[in-house]
C-alpha cells in the first residue's frame, strides 16, 4: 500500500482510480465493509483503489477546544488499514485553507485532476467542502458534470446501533468495551510506552506495567480485562483505568497487572499495545490496601475465568462445534 503525504506526491498520471474520503477514525466494521468494496470495484474495473483521509482530524482545526479524542492515532489507523486492500492512501495536511476549499474544487481539483477518480464510495452522512457544503446529492451531481459515478452506502448496524465512529467512541467512554468490540470488528486498544509507576503493584500484588501518558480515547474508569502486546508476546491482564483513590491523593493512571507474568525485556521506550476486552467493575476506594489487594485478587479469579472460557470457545470453534 503506497501512502501519499500531500497532493504534490501523488504521480501526475495516477489513475483512474475508485475512492473514498472521509476520516475513517475507528476503522470499524462498517469502515471495512466500505473499503472492501471499493476494492472489489478497483478490481473490476482495473482502478486503483484509494482511500483519502485527513491529518490532523479536521474538528482539531476548526474546533479545537471541542474535538474529540482519537479511536485510532495516525499510526495505528495507517497499520490497520494495510491490512485491507487498498492500493493507496491520501493523507492530506488539514488547515484552514483546506476548510476554505468550496466542494466542486475539491471534487474536481483534487478528486478528478489529481486522483482521475471513475467510482467514489461514501458512507450516508459524508459531507465535504466549505462549511460542509456538499453531500451526497451534490457529489451525485458533481460526478454527472466531471464524469465519475457516486454510490452511497447505507447505515450498517449492530442490532438497534448504527456502526459509526461517533457510537464507538460512546461505547468506550461508557466502559462498554464489548460493544466497542463488536463495532469495531476487534478489540479497542491503546499504543503507548511503559510509564512510571508507583511501584504498588510489585509491592501488594503482581508485576505491574504502568503506561505512559496518553491524550487520545480511553475507557471510562474502572477494572478490566485486558491483554498486553510486549515485544511481540501476548500477556493477559487485569487493567485499571484511574485515580486509584485508595492510594491518596488521586493521578490518572492506567495500570495493568499481569497475569501469566514471566520476566520481559522492558523500557521506557518499549512499544506496549493494550487492549480492552471485558469491564470487570468500576473503580473505587478501599479502606485499606489489604481490601484493595483482597479485591484484585477477586479481579484476578473473573479474569482468569474469562481467559479460560474464551479459550474453550475457540477450541470448539475450531473443531467445528460452534458457528
Amino acid at each position: 500500500m503506497q501512502v501519499f503525504e500531500s497532493l504534490e506526491e501523488i504521480p501526475r498520471e495516477y489513475g483512474p482510480t475508485v475512492v473514498t474520503v472521509g476520516n475513517y477514525d475507528g476503522i470499524h466494521c462498517a469502515h471495512r465493509k466500505l473499503i472492501d468494496t471499493v476494492c472489489a470495484r478497483a478490481k473490476e474495473l482495473g482502478a486503483r483503489a484509494v482511500l483519502v483521509t485527513f491529518d490532523p482530524h479536521p474538528t482539531r482545526i476548526l474546533r479545537p477546544h471541542a474535538g474529540p479524542p482519537l479511536i485510532t492515532p495516525m499510526e495505528r489507523k495507517m497499520e490497520v488499514l494495510r491490512e485491507t486492500g487498498l492500493d493507496a492512501v491520501v493523507v492530506l495536511p488539514f488547515s484552514r485553507d483546506l476548510s476554505m476549499m468550496p466542494a466542486f474544487e475539491f471534487a474536481e481539483d483534487i478528486l478528478f485532476n489529481r486522483l482521475h477518480v471513475v467510482e467514489m464510495h461514501e458512507g450516508f452522512n459524508f459531507r465535504f467542502g466549505h462549511k460542509a457544503e456538499g453531500d451526497a446529492d451534490r457529489l451525485r451531481e458533481f460526478g454527472r458534470r466531471l464524469g465519475f459515478t457516486v454510490v452511497n452506502h447505507a447505515p450498517m448496524k449492530w442490532g438497534e446501533l448504527v456502526v459509526s465512529s461517533s457510537n464507538v467512541r460512546a461505547a468506550v467512554l461508557g466502559g462498554k468495551v464489548g460493544a466497542a468490540r463488536h463495532l469495531l470488528g476487534r478489540a479497542f486498544s491503546i499504543d503507548s510506552t511503559p510509564g512510571r509507576g508507583r511501584g504498588y503493584g510489585t509491592k501488594y500484588t503482581v508485576p505491574t506495567v504502568n503506561l505512559a501518558r496518553y491524550d487520545e480515547l480511553t475507557p471510562a474508569f474502572g477494572v478490566y480485562v485486558t491483554e498486553m502486546r510486549i515485544n511481540g508476546e501476548e500477556f493477559q491482564s487485569v487493567t485499571n483505568v484511574g485515580n486509584r483513590p485508595t492510594f491518596g491523593a488521586d493521578s490518572f493512571a492506567i495500570e495493568s497487572y499481569i497475569l501469566n507474568f514471566h520476566p520481559i525485556d522492558l523500557s521506557s521506550d518499549t512499544p506496549v499495545r493494550l487492549s480492552f476486552l471485558h469491564r470487570l467493575r468500576a473503580e473505587k476506594k478501599f479502606e485499606s490496601t489489604e481490601a484493595l489487594k483482597e479485591q484484585i485478587g477477586r479481579d484476578v479469579t473473573k479474569a482468569v475465568r474469562y481467559f479460560r472460557l474464551r479459550n474453550d470457545l475457540r477450541t470448539l470453534k475450531n473443531a467445528g462445534g460452534v458457528n
